[in-house]
């Protein structure tokens, strides 16, 4: 069995300020390169480890653009949401948003909170969990663990989108730190959200695994030299992992506007190296409402269920909006 994993796709139909490019032409020239690497390497499934758009309520015309060069795939694809897939960082609001529609459609097969049976020579288990708002508190761990696997499959791959990271990062950032969860039964743990990926673990006979998100978007000097990437994951007797680099990635000196960086070194080094690090950690482009109420909970020691209906208010008030805007 052989299947291609990529993530953090952020379909969008604008340019972020620090691209240089044509945003929406790059990506669709890195998604058809993909879509030939398929057919060469003759891929039986391919993983999407989530925040396939950037916003769960872009514009029909640049879903039904996406969608074609997702159908010429020709195999399955299966996904969980990430933090920009749904309303409120809430993923029961998916039928309300593009990710949902192309499920529903078939285009693509939801995998959250599911078990999969993916068969090809062998049976391999899949389940996903999506991104929540409290993804990496130690308390909700086991989004990151599998605990049983079906006796009749191989192997178990256990999809998330959340900030698992190789080693520990900023303290005040929440993430996971995959020595913190080698107790999973699950023989391929595949991670997205954290944009810079980091190299394969290997870890008691188990492998973690983030080829990084495939658009750039931040413009810290990492991201410049990062050459965005999937991998190829080969199923048999033995596990077989590959980093496929894009051809058609440009160098990030070509493509990332780092002008407003350099400006503003006469703020401090040390400030713009840690505005760099937020930035390109998850995506953190600014503060926004749900990390404001929980940075405000935490710090006011506010209760769980006040802080539970502060989110749902600020949800179904953003839906509203998109849907009376």
């Amino acid at each position: 069995m052989k299947l291609l994993y990529l993530t953090d796709t952020h379909i969008r139909g604008t340019s972020p300020k620090n691209r240089l490019d044509d945003y929406y032409e790059s990506l669709k020239e890195k998604l058809k390169e993909i879509s030939n690497i398929i057919r060469e390497e003759k891929v039986d499934y391919v993983l999407h480890g989530g925040d396939l758009f950037d916003r769960p309520d872009v514009s029909v015309s640049i879903v039904s653009d996406f969608a074609k060069i997702f159908q010429d795939f020709g195999v399955p694809i299966y996904i969980i949401s990430g933090n920009h897939d749904i309303f409120g960082h809430n993923p029961d609001t998916l039928d309300r948003t593009m990710l949902g529609l192309l499920c529903n459609l078939g285009i693509m097969n939801l995998v959250n909170y599911k078990k999969i049976i993916l068969e090809k020579d062998i049976k391999v288990q899949l389940t996903g969990s999506p991104y929540i708002y409290s993804m990496d508190e130690a308390s909700n761990k086991e989004n990151y663990i599998i605990n049983e696997v079906d006796e009749t499959c191989k192997y178990a791959i256990h999809m998330t989108h959340g900030f698992l990271i190789d080693k520990p990062f900023l303290k005040e950032v929440p993430h996971t730190i995959i020595d913190d969860i080698r107790n999973t039964k699950a023989d391929i743990t595949l991670a997205g959200h954290y944009h810079f990926g980091f190299k394969t673990v290997e870890l008691d006979n188990k492998y973690f695994i983030n080829p990084g998100a495939l658009m750039r978007i931040s413009n810290s000097k990492i991201e410049i030299k990062r050459k965005p990437k999937v991998n190829i994951i080969t199923l048999g007797n033995d596990i077989k992992i590959e980093d496929r680099f894009l051809k058609c990635a440009k160098a990030g000196e070509v493509v990332l506007d780092r002008s407003e960086m350099e400006r503003h070194k006469f703020k401090g080094i040390k400030m713009a190296e840690f505005k760099e690090s937020i930035d390109a950690s998850a995506n953190y482009k600014s503060l926004d409402i749900f990390d404001l109420l929980l940075k405000i909970s935490k710090s006011e020691k506010i209760s769980e269920d006040i802080k539970k209906e502060a989110l749902k208010r600020v949800e179904e008030a953003q839906i509203n909006g998109v849907e009376y805007k």
